[in-house]
């Protein structure tokens, strides 16, 4: 199915690994111009070298002054897609002040100050845009030893409906994403051990886990026109996990 974005310019955080990397080759792939944005230099220079002519933009979106240096002149963009995240695993008792400054500056302060930039360039020039957050099942089900980072995805997730409300009027889309274990690199070492994913697997009715492109594919559609009547939703990309 064509998706109609070539000509367009988009933003990815978290463009260095998993999810956020498929997603810039894709975009590129299909014609967008693209600034990735990643903390990691090593895996911008790779991505740069795969994907000839993208943006590379090396910042920690945990620092709000580093952030705004680094994208506040960044230029137009009409698709932005909020990937990065950290998920700092600790039980409930033991969970440390650094684990929730960390978690929530980066899963959901970073999303709005981009999210800012981004709508206020596109609001100035009188622009549509599109906008994707990439989220969770675990904003919506309770994970043990993830009681921030779920709390960070529930946020994203009621953001996402407040960021729509507010831009629609604006012309500009806000969805979020909410995958499953993603059978990303990282996916496949934490979730290899078949102990560990049977009672996750039991837990989906499809009876897997997704794979990088189930959710770039995702992605892909609610960036794209194919969705223009679609805005502050949260899309399962779960194999059912949600519905049961």
């Amino acid at each position: 199915m064509e998706l109609g974005l070539a000509g367009r310019r988009a933003l990815v955080t978290g463009a260095g690994k998993g999810i956020g990397r498929s997603t810039v080759q894709a975009l590129h792939a299909a014609g967008v111009q693209v600034v990735a944005v990643s903390r990691t230099r090593a895996d911008l220079d790779s991505l740069v070298r795969e994907c000839p002519g993208i943006e590379p933009v090396c910042v920690d979106l945990g620092d709000w002054e580093a952030t705004e240096r680094a994208l506040g002149g960044v230029g137009p963009v009409d698709l932005l897609v909020n990937n990065a995240a950290v998920a700092l695993l600790q039980p409930f008792l033991e969970v440390t002040k650094e684990a929730i400054d960390t978690s929530f500056d980066i899963n959901l302060r970073a999303v709005i100050q981009v999210s800012q930039i981004v709508a206020q360039g596109l609001i100035a020039r009188g622009a549509q845009g599109s906008i994707v957050n990439v989220s969770s099942q675990a904003s919506q089900r309770a994970l043990t030893n993830h009681s921030v980072y779920c709390s960070t995805k529930g946020a994203m997730d009621m953001l996402t409906k407040v960021m729509a409300l507010e831009l629609g009027p604006h012309k500009i889309r806000v969805n979020a994403v909410n995958p499953t274990v993603v059978m990303t690199p990282m996916g496949r070492a934490n979730w290899s051990d078949p102990q560990k994913a049977k009672p996750m697997l039991d837990r989906i009715p499809l009876g897997r886990f997704a794979e990088v492109e189930n959710v770039v594919d995702t992605i892909l559609f609610l960036l794209s026109d194919r969705s223009s009547m679609t805005t502050g939703c949260t899309l399962p990309v779960d194999g059912g996990f949600l519905a049961t």
